[in-house]
């Protein structure tokens, strides 16, 4: 008899179990839709960024073959949706019995706003003779 008081007073001990296991499965599977979700914003993230970076060598690449022209290197275009400005400066210098200029070329790539969740920005630069 005693044997059965006891089994009778631990009756509803193994519900409390199953909601709590109930629980902390449900937290794990918040936790990992959650991951899924930043893991796939990060691979997107990272083509965007190397989509700017692509973009801003064009925009490099467009300034330099100006500047051997030579022409007016600087610049803005939209290549792809990433907005490209280029900035290019140049410097005379004398070497001996030659004048010759140095071109430093800047261009930056932007997609969308600063702050907003999907921007991305990406400067290169150059410098050429």
């Amino acid at each position: 008899m005693t044997n059965y008081r006891l089994l009778k007073n631990q009756a509803g001990f193994t519900l409390v179990q199953a909601i709590f296991i109930l629980v902390v499965l449900a937290l794990l599977g918040a936790a990992m839709v959650r991951l899924i979700g930043v893991q796939s914003s990060t691979s997107v993230m990272a083509l965007q960024q190397a989509r700017a970076y692509q973009a801003a060598r064009s925009g490099l690449e467009w300034g330099a073959a100006r500047a051997a022209i030579p022409a007016n290197c600087n610049g803005a275009m939209t290549i792809n949706g990433f907005q490209v400005a280029v900035i290019c400066n140049s410097q005379n210098f004398t070497e001996g019995s030659g004048t010759y200029a140095v071109y430093s070329i800047s261009a930056t790539a932007t997609f969308s706003v600063y702050g907003q969740p999907d921007f991305v920005s990406r400067t290169v630069q150059l410098r050429m003779r």
